[in-house]
């Protein structure tokens, strides 16, 4: 496995740090990772450690405003920088391995990312996995207050994740809670407001989603309701795809105690979807 990091230049000319993990041959297929909320592309060994040696190359990058990328933390001026970012991170990557097929992979607030580049991007993609996306909208009070302090305080922090409730695996609680790239501040009012706007395009648009898809999600999540994943299952257009939500897993099904047969079954699915095999 070979690793390399570095950075690009990024929407509003900040630098975005990218990394990628490459497997010994040509890879089969490409993962683009779309990290979540105030984390970082660095939490996803698990998934690196599992699909480059089957062949897959692993790209991940920090959004802007997270973990080595530049930009105010906990903060957005707008849903679009993110879905920009990935673009031009697309663009890098199929010009370093082209005619490879690319697989986005987006967990969380990444899930909700994705599946807004998704809706613009889909004919450049192979497939999409979709895990523990935010796609329910808050009650509409809730929304409007919202909207209305991001007006006016758009850097006024809101809200802040308990780490308790991403994984049941208290290695993994306490490994995020001592991680410096890890920024578990209060959540700016702009940033939330930007994700409602997300939310809200999901909502509305969400049937012209024709792209396969595999859509994972924890059953006891605290953080993101499962019944948003099964409105994108059912809604979405696309003629193969998939959901699995796990009875009693939290928000990062990914770093959960059962995070190998959460793997497995994003594999097997990705193998049947798309039928791959290496050269």
């Amino acid at each position: 496995m070979r690793h390399t990091e570095d950075f690009f230049k990024g929407i509003r000319n900040t630098n975005i740090y990218y990394q990628f993990w490459l497997p010994e041959e040509k890879p089969k297929a490409i993962l683009l990772l779309v990290h979540g909320l105030v984390e970082h592309s660095g939490r996803y060994m698990n998934v690196v450690n599992h699909f480059v040696p089957r062949g897959f190359a692993v790209y991940g990058f920090d959004h802007i405003g997270h973990g080595k990328s530049e930009g105010k933390r906990a903060y957005i001026e707008r849903f679009k920088d993110f879905t920009d970012t990935i673009k031009q991170y697309y663009d890098h990557i199929i010009h370093w391995q082209p005619n490879v097929p690319v697989i986005i992979f987006g967990h969380s607030m990444g899930g909700l990312i994705t599946t807004n580049y998704v809706l613009d991007y889909q004919s450049e993609l192979a497939a999409a996995v979709i895990s523990g996306p935010p796609l329910i909208l808050p009650n509409a009070i809730s929304v409007y207050s919202g909207e209305l302090i991001a007006k006016f305080i758009p850097w006024l922090g809101l809200l802040r994740i308990n780490p308790d409730d991403i994984s049941r695996d208290k290695a993994v609680v306490q490994a995020y809670i001592d991680d410096p790239l890890v920024n578990n501040n209060r959540i700016s009012a702009g940033l939330l407001n930007e994700i409602i706007q997300g939310m809200k395009r999901v909502s509305s648009e969400v049937e012209n989603i024709n792209l396969p898809m595999i859509i994972v999600h924890g059953g006891a999540d605290k953080l993101a309701e499962p019944e948003g994943s099964q409105m994108l299952f059912d809604r979405a257009s696309s003629q193969k795809k998939a959901i699995k939500i796990y009875d009693g897993l939290y928000h990062e099904v990914l770093n959960e105690p059962e995070r190998e047969q959460v793997l497995k079954d994003i594999d097997q699915k990705l193998d049947e979807f798309l039928e791959l095999s290496a050269e």
